[in-house]
């Protein structure tokens, strides 16, 4: 999904996370969003307007009695035409004026005058965040219906361990994105199973598969960014995920099959993108010595996850069918068998390991679809419009359109 003409005010004031502002502007203009910087007096102590005016490729506003062009009303013009308002970092001054509705500068009389949404990030040291004075302008902030996006819990600046980092930028950025997309998932409970599984043979060794987890994940953040309560059942994974998604780590054959039964009772979709093993090694006690030219392992059969759910099944299963060979056949082949309402399928080359990926989509009546190689962060929401469409009974292609 690409976002087309969506208007940011980056709200910045006074936290030594301030700099991290550079940063975040560089990825909201990557993905196409225009940025309009909004500093307050603090701020500008810790990071030059200059530096935020050439990452965003606009002036940076900040005094509210400045000559302007139209009727000289900043507070009042800007938030008529923006998406989203973001303070980030927001401090805890600020946010005391929110929670208060005092309008004391440019920035603050933008977010009282506002119609659009207000997201808050918030960045400060861990015993300010847990003041109750901070913690009570929190409650009326949500209250009034403003927006969260963190605080992490790690390492500060002044050298102490707690709540009050600011989030990480990636995780507020797949926030912003929700924000400003429309929830067309809203009502949706899906649950995701993504990455490989790991067997053991001995104390020190395993087998596993060279499944990444990207597909799974970029899937995850799609379906959150459209407003669906999304579950991720998260195997071994060599990619990181956001923390705004609800994740359940499952390593091995046993711990995915356990979590996924529990969770798909829930859940209105389960998509198993996941490399679950087909075989699992018997177990060594003890390590393994290299004292033979071979070794030979015994591998006995797991059971077929997807196969035992798609019979039982009481809701919308999608399966992933990866193949070296005869996709179309072995896909239909395993659409069938398992019982599934959809299948994505690719080849093995075309996808593993690799950022972008060409695929097919084959529905329950046999029809398949042949998707455009691209980005697995954009396939992703192509996938979700097609199951969309098939659990709700539309025309396959209906809801891409839509987004």
């Amino acid at each position: 999904m690409q976002i087309i003409n969506k208007k940011i005010i980056l709200g910045v004031t006074g936290s030594i996370s301030a700099y991290k502002a550079a940063e975040l502007i560089r990825l909201l203009r990557k993905s196409n969003f225009f940025v309009q910087v909004v500093m307050t007096q603090s701020a500008k102590e810790f990071i030059s307007p200059i530096t935020l005016q050439a990452l965003s490729g606009n002036p940076v506003l900040e005094n509210m009695w400045e000559p302007s062009e139209g009727n000289g009303m900043e507070h009042i013009n800007l938030s008529r035409t923006a998406d989203l308002i973001v303070i980030a970092p927001a401090s805890a001054n600020f946010m005391a004026k929110l929670a208060n509705g005092m309008a004391d500068d440019l920035l603050s009389n933008l977010c009282l005058a506002r119609n659009c949404p207000l997201l808050i990030a918030p960045a400060m040291n861990v015993e300010m965040w847990n003041n109750p004075a901070t913690q009570r302008n929190l409650k009326l902030l949500e209250k009034d219906g403003v927006l969260l996006s963190g605080p992490d819990m790690g390492e500060q600046a002044c050298g102490e361990y707690g709540l009050g980092r600011l989030v990480e930028l990636e995780d507020l950025l797949l926030d912003i994105k929700k924000y400003t997309s429309k929830a067309l998932l809203k009502d949706k409970k899906i649950l995701i199973s993504a990455g490989g599984t790991i067997e053991k043979i001995d104390p020190a060794r395993a087998i596993t598969n060279l499944s990444s987890g990207l597909m799974g994940i970029s899937l995850a953040e799609a379906a959150y960014i459209l407003g669906a309560d999304v579950t991720l059942i998260k195997g071994n994974c060599s990619v990181n995920v956001s923390k705004s998604i609800k994740q359940i780590e499952a390593i091995n054959h046993a711990e995915m099959q356990k979590v996924i039964e529990k969770y798909i009772q829930v859940n209105d979709i389960y998509i198993s993108a996941a490399a679950i093993s087909d075989y699992i090694p018997k177990l060594s006690g003890h390590k393994l010595k290299k004292d033979q030219e071979t070794l030979q392992l015994e591998l006995h059969k797991s059971e077929d996850i997807l196969k035992k759910i798609g019979i039982n099944k009481a809701n919308f299963i999608v399966g992933f069918a990866a193949e070296s060979e005869n996709l179309v056949k072995n896909a239909k082949k395993k659409l069938k068998s398992k019982n599934l309402d959809l299948i994505v399928g690719n080849l093995i080359d075309d996808s593993m390991n690799k950022r972008d990926a060409k695929t097919i989509i084959i529905s329950k009546n046999g029809e398949v679809i042949d998707l455009d190689k691209k980005d697995k962060n954009l396939l992703a929401f192509d996938i979700l419009s097609y199951i969309n469409d098939a659990y709700s009974g539309d025309k396959l292609g209906e809801f891409i359109g839509r987004l």
